[in-house]
């Protein structure tokens, strides 16, 4: 088996459009950002830039629904899928997809925008089992983002797990997993892989768009032509990934192009790590403690 596939659904390497001639197949970066959010790239720019590459997007903006909801009004030719990219509290990153705008715009509204903190793209103030429960009221397919990262942080499912912060069950609990995100390292990616078939979830790959050039690095296909074929398609195990992960130099780039996004919130911000890690902090100390009696 060529060294690129992890399995027949998943192929590591620069997605080719080619397959888009094919009649009635979509491709879709499945995690891009705008400045609705913590990156500089405009809604119409991004709408632009995917029609001419001929893929359609998800607008998952960091707690916040105005970037996608401001797509889906201007897009003309191109695809794309209702969506939002929450942070819980106790540390997992929810990509969340909706076969209708109104249901994106009623969940916002009624679970999100009065829990987010002074740093608005930050973890807000729920749970990863209340936004999954909260979701769990509407048409959607909510899928784990990054679930091995970032860095240091405790921002995927399946970290959090490992530490023992969440119980594995909730796991199960996901419709999906990002099982390429453009952030991540490969051996993180191939995990989230085999995390996915463990449990039988469905696939979602995404860029983790914040620079306007990376959309489109990681795409997912399906042969469908509506939103609502293509999330029926993600749910049903019948669509496939694509893509390559950002080299180290384009997520140094990144990090410093979107630095200026934070500035504002840097207080609020390290109040949120602080609150966020203390409990973890003492837990890993009490263990130590624990293990050396």
């Amino acid at each position: 088996m060529d060294e690129n596939w992890v399995n027949e659904r998943v192929r590591f390497e620069v997605p080719s459009l080619t397959d888009l001639s094919r009649e009635g197949i979509s491709a879709v970066d499945m995690h891009c950002h705008t400045n609705h959010s913590d990156a500089p790239v405009r809604v119409p720019d991004a709408l632009r830039y995917a029609a001419g590459k001929g893929i359609g997007i998800a607008i998952t903006d960091h707690n916040q629904v105005s970037g996608s909801i401001e797509a889906l009004q201007k897009a003309t030719t191109t695809l794309v899928i209702p969506g939002i990219e929450v942070s819980a509290f106790d540390g997992p990153h929810i990509l969340i997809y909706f076969y209708s705008a109104v249901d994106l715009a009623d969940f916002y509204r009624t679970s999100i925008e009065k829990k987010k903190q002074n740093s608005p793209y930050l973890a807000i103030r729920a749970s990863t089992f209340d936004i999954l429960e909260m979701a769990s009221d509407y048409s959607c397919i909510c899928s784990a983002a990054h679930p091995y990262g970032y860095l240091l942080f405790n921002k995927g499912i399946g970290r959090c797990v490992e530490r023992n912060y969440l119980p594995e069950e909730l796991i199960s609990r996901f419709d999906a997993i990002e099982v390429i995100s453009g952030g991540m390292p490969r051996s993180e990616n191939i995990r989230a892989v085999h995390m996915a078939r463990k449990y039988h979830l469905g696939f979602t790959g995404g860029t983790d768009a914040h620079l306007l050039h990376d959309y489109g690095r990681v795409l997912t296909f399906a042969f469908t032509e509506t939103v609502d074929e293509f999330l029926d398609a993600v749910k049903d195990h019948q669509n496939y990934i694509i893509g390559k992960e950002k080299s180290l130099f384009g997520k140094g780039l990144m990090g410093t192009l979107i630095a200026p996004r934070y500035f504002p919130y840097l207080f609020p911000s390290l109040a949120i790590h602080y609150e966020q890690n203390v409990p973890r902090i003492r837990r890993f100390l009490l263990r130590q403690q624990g293990q050396q009696k």
